[in-house]
């Protein structure tokens, strides 16, 4: 019989074995920590929040590797294809303008009302998607030239879409115009569900107050408000005179500058006060689709979100499709970054705006300028605002397949050379991206060459 005197010792020597082999054969592994993965620190997990709208800005701002490199100075993109409803700026504005129509009694979810739009795709995209998510029907008026990756997509979507023959804005068969018509023939019209909504992202003021309220703070706290310049494109205008006004409210010397493509008048109202020649009215213009292959910015009329900030929108440059498709090739080979036209036309400006170690630049377009009062060294931010995947059709159709190349040159997207009495010398240090420059006029040529 076992005596209780051996109990105790018995039940600690089991006990020990116990810890052994558990110590032993069951130790819990070690998660390791990976916020300190190549010095890059992790943000904390944010609470869970509810619905798709959560996902919509607070968007990434990173530095784009390769361009910081050859211009020495920090160029950064806010990654606001990252926006998780539509995948583009478009997200802030489309959630913006829904919000304001609601709380002014406009719209009411779950009742067959129906938003209709007229846009070039990626608000059309981000209506639809947040129709969807917030009870409302989705009608999407765009033009015929436009990729036809972003209607279908639309129609996956859910939404209604007419492709509509390109007209001037004067022209009531405007895909602008067509939308605000078929808004208001919907609510009158007793036999339909609902009432008929017109977003007007144009003119509304939902749309730069989205940028002014959203995508400018979250600019000037991600870079602790040591922010140079601010380059970007015009679609509606919302986005550069949103940024702008939050930027120059905090830094007033941050420079702003309009990136614009080819076939647009943003550029000479910029620069010139106009459109375009006097002889042509504003908005009369009919944009063909030889005009330019750039999808999403570029204007023939100014709009009430474009003239809101346009006072202080300091410079404006105009970059042609060549220009455009060499940029976004040097990304993808370089950076490995595959992005859309727009966003293409924004990054090879915030290049060509700040002098390059090998750059020579014209003073017509105020590059010397800005090379002289920014120099190597500032930061400069823009946006990325969608992927390359909507712009297959067209626009990538362009600019050919990568392949297993990386032959895309700096001088692909830089202007031509300029004339000698155009030029500015800079000195940098070899091999020392963020060194200082030193930058002169050259000396007049002692004989004509």
């Amino acid at each position: 019989m076992f005596e209780s005197r051996h109990a105790v010792p018995a039940f600690l020597a089991g006990a020990l074995l116990t810890l052994v082999i558990r110590e032993t054969f069951f130790r819990p592994r070690e998660i390791k920590d990976s916020s300190k993965e190549d010095g890059v620190p992790r943000k904390e997990q944010d609470a869970i929040a509810a619905g798709i709208e959560s996902t919509i800005g607070n968007t990434p701002l990173f530095i784009i590797k390769s361009l910081s490199e050859i211009t020495g100075c920090t160029i950064m993109a806010k990654a606001e294809f990252m926006n998780g409803a539509g995948g583009s700026p478009k997200d802030r504005v489309a959630l913006s303008i829904i919000r304001s129509a609601e709380e002014a009694g406009l719209l009411t979810p779950h009742s067959g009302d129906t938003i209709y739009e007229g846009t070039v795709g990626s608000t059309g995209i981000s209506l639809a998607t947040l129709c969807r998510a917030r009870g409302y029907l989705a009608h999407i008026c765009m033009p015929s030239d436009q990729a036809m990756e972003k209607s279908n997509l639309l129609l996956k979507l859910g939404a209604v879409v007419e492709r509509v023959k390109p007209a001037p804005i004067v022209d009531q068969e405007h895909f602008v115009n067509r939308a605000r018509n078929l808004a208001v023939e919907h609510t009158a019209n007793p036999a339909k569900r609902g009432r008929g909504f017109f977003a007007n992202q144009f003119e509304t003021e939902a749309n730069w107050r989205a940028h002014y309220e959203g995508t400018g703070p979250e600019i000037f706290d991600q870079t602790k408000g040591n922010i140079d310049a601010f380059v970007a494109g015009a679609g509606t205008g919302g986005t550069i005179s949103g940024v702008a006004m939050f930027l120059k409210s905090k830094k007033p010397t941050v420079k702003i500058v309009l990136a614009d493509p080819q076939g647009s008048g943003l550029y000479n109202k910029i620069k010139h006060g106009v459109m375009f020649h006097p002889q042509e009215r504003e908005g009369t213009r009919r944009r063909q689709q030889v005009d330019t292959m750039i999808e999403g910015i570029g204007l023939s009329r100014s709009t009430a979100n474009f003239e809101v900030g346009r006072e202080v929108i300091d410079d404006a440059v105009k970059v042609t499709d060549v220009q455009a498709m060499a940029m976004a090739r040097w990304l993808v080979e370089k950076d490995g970054i595959f992005i859309g036209s727009s966003s293409a036309v924004n990054c090879k400006f915030r290049n060509f705006y700040i002098v390059t170690k090998r750059s020579f630049l014209p003073q017509g377009v105020a590059a010397v300028q800005t090379a002289l009062t920014l120099g190597p060294g500032q930061c400069v931010v823009t946006v990325l605002c969608d992927s390359g995947t909507r712009h297959l059709s067209k626009f990538w159709a362009q600019a050919g397949d990568i392949g297993g190349t990386a032959g895309t040159r700096i001088e692909d997207f830089l202007p031509p050379f300029p004339r000698r009495s155009d030029l500015c010398r800079c000195y940098v240090a070899p091999n020392s991206p963020s060194s200082e420059s030193l930058c002169a006029p050259l000396p007049p040529a002692s004989k004509p060459t």
